[in-house]
């Protein structure tokens, strides 16, 4: 074993050296030597199964009721003991530093997240067609995905790809509706100590960035708010039926709006400036600066309307070309100006690798 990993570090420090290529150049027939270093990129681990497929344990849920109700999927009707008080905790967890890794997901653009896993019961690993990892977690990341503005779904599923509804359940429970914007998750029946705000932080940061953590002591109550809509609903499913420090069984729902004004207009101001970045993603540089009344490389923005409408009428007194004329025309510069920039290309002699 240990031969085996020297002679495979030993191949890498290989793969990462300095490798010397022979250059011609035809315009005085010198020879050059150039030095070029091929960079090994390490391939991310793949997803590791979570639980034993043996031990998993799919049985028909018992009937409570004499009435099935195919809207909230559950029995209605002759039900005589508290739903809460007969839940039970979760058979796993999940372990984002060691459940992570790749699955046949991150080959397919647009991949959900997988339910099982943020529930700590995929026994698939990195056979699973859904991802293994935390929504919003490559925001920055240069490889296509992700980007700015994190993992973005349609309105009308959540991050697991299940149908939202139009209306909260009346327990606020389940996979919640398409007519608001909830990033709050209300956590009930904790076990109450003098650290519980430490003790609710600590657990519930590791599924995304939180924005906002509200306790209430004494009911064993906590709010937690996060930035991202898909992180708290990720969240929702890790944290359901789990514990905390103490031998409890959490109670997570969907938090009801908050009465708060100052909250209400914290949100609405919230929501502004989301609509105001995803405009200025799409606008061009030059555009939103005018708008913004900034300047933009140096110009003025007076002096750039102006220029914008001489050059805009076309010699036609009153005419203002439309927005999409300027984009074409600013798309169109961009792409010759990036031609432009492109090395020519150096012609190798001696050199038959393909693998740069």
């Amino acid at each position: 074993m240990a031969a085996t990993k020297e002679a495979t570090s030993a191949q890498e420090d290989a793969a990462a050296a300095e490798t010397a290529v022979v250059v011609s150049n035809p315009a005085d027939g010198a020879v050059q030597k150039v030095r070029r270093t091929k960079i090994v990129k390490r391939r991310r681990r793949p997803a590791r199964p979570q639980q034993d497929p043996a031990n998993l344990k799919t049985g028909q849920a018992p009937q409570t009721g004499t009435i099935y109700n195919i809207w909230y999927n559950k029995w209605s009707g002759g039900d005589r003991e508290d739903a809460l008080a007969s839940q039970y905790q979760s058979q796993g967890r999940c372990n984002i530093a060691l459940d992570t890794g790749y699955t046949k997901a991150d080959k397919i653009q647009g991949s959900y997240f997988c339910l099982f896993f943020a529930r700590g019961l995929c026994p698939k690993g990195s056979d699973c067609e859904y991802l293994h990892r935390l929504p919003n977690s490559r925001i920055g990341k240069t490889d296509g995905r992700g980007g700015q503005f994190g993992d973005m779904f349609p309105s009308n599923v959540d991050c697991f790809g299940r149908d939202k509804f139009s209306d909260y359940r009346d327990d606020m429970g389940g996979v919640g509706t398409f007519l608001r914007i909830n990033r709050t998750l209300y956590v009930g029946r904790i076990h109450v100590t003098d650290d519980i705000e430490e003790v609710v932080a600590r657990h519930f940061q590791e599924w995304g960035q939180v924005e906002r953590i509200r306790v209430l002591p004494s009911r064993g109550v906590a709010f937690v708010t996060y930035v991202h809509l898909a992180n708290a609903e990720f969240a929702k499913e890790a944290m359901a039926h789990q514990k905390l420090d103490h031998d409890e069984c959490l109670n997570v729902r969907w938090a009801t709006v908050d009465p708060n004004p100052a909250a209400q207009k914290r949100e609405h101001r919230r929501l502004e400036e989301e609509a105001a970045e995803a405009i200025r993603s799409v606008l061009s540089a030059s555009v939103v600066a005018e708008t913004e009344g900034r300047p933009y490389n140096g110009a003025d923005p007076e002096e750039e309307r102006k220029r914008r409408c001489i050059e805009g009428s076309f010699g036609l007194p009153g005419y203002e070309a439309p927005d999409k004329v300027w984009y074409a025309a600013q798309a169109k510069a961009k792409a010759e100006e990036s031609k432009a920039e492109v090395p020519a290309a150096i012609p190798l002699v001696n050199y038959d690798s393909d693998s740069d």
